[in-house]
């Protein structure tokens, strides 16, 4: 019995140890979550500029067709696809779907929906690792600073609470931010695919 207690308390001692060398990695990868949270923030904001200002007026399924029928001037029918998948996807069906190759388009519209896949991949990463990340980084300062309460040290515990507290909020924002991309990325590249799959 008395041997098991002592295994059990330096299987304790050593987990705590591990979870103490993890304060630091855990922090660094809150930092960076939220870095790849804001630049996937950003390149939703490039998305949205490109979808509204260079597509006005005339839909993807209207582009393709138009490139369909004029398969030399593709390009530039590409470049006002609401997306850089469409663009591609476009590029490809404009002359598969000329020259009556199915199959071909068949490949452009599974080539397409991939790179969305991809794409929509980081951030499902985000909105799963961002509050995993936090609940870790607010659990791992907590034991520190439990043990300093116990000794009197009331600001190291005030320190720990600190960091505990910003990485939650950090993990729930990234989670969040990260959800929300998500949903309205699965929306429009969904229209896309819809209006490809129309022409």
């Amino acid at each position: 019995m008395i041997v098991l207690a002592t295994l059990g308390d330096g299987l304790g001692e050593g987990l705590a140890e591990i979870a103490t060398a993890l304060r630091v990695p855990v922090l660094l990868a809150a930092v960076v979550a939220l870095v790849a949270c804001a630049f996937e923030l950003g390149r939703y904001g490039a998305e949205l500029w490109r979808r509204h200002g260079r597509c006005r007026g005339v839909g993807l399924t209207e582009l393709v067709r138009q490139a369909a029928a004029d398969p030399a001037d593709a390009p530039l029918y590409a470049y006002r696809a609401p997306s850089a998948f469409a663009a591609a996807a476009l590029l490809e069906i404009a002359p598969a779907r000329a020259a009556g190759r199915a199959a071909e388009v068949e490949y452009a519209l599974a080539g397409y929906e991939l790179s969305v896949q991809r794409r929509l991949d980081r951030t499902r990463i985000l909105v799963r690792a961002g509050p995993a990340i936090g609940l870790m980084g607010t659990l791992i300062p907590l034991a520190p600073g439990l043990a300093a309460l116990g000794d009197g040290n009331v600001a190291m515990l005030a320190g720990d609470l600190r960091d505990a507290f910003a990485a939650t909020v950090i993990g729930l924002l990234v989670g969040t931010v990260a959800f929300a991309l998500t949903l309205s990325r699965t929306r429009m590249y969904t229209e896309d695919l819809t209006a490809l799959e129309r022409a």
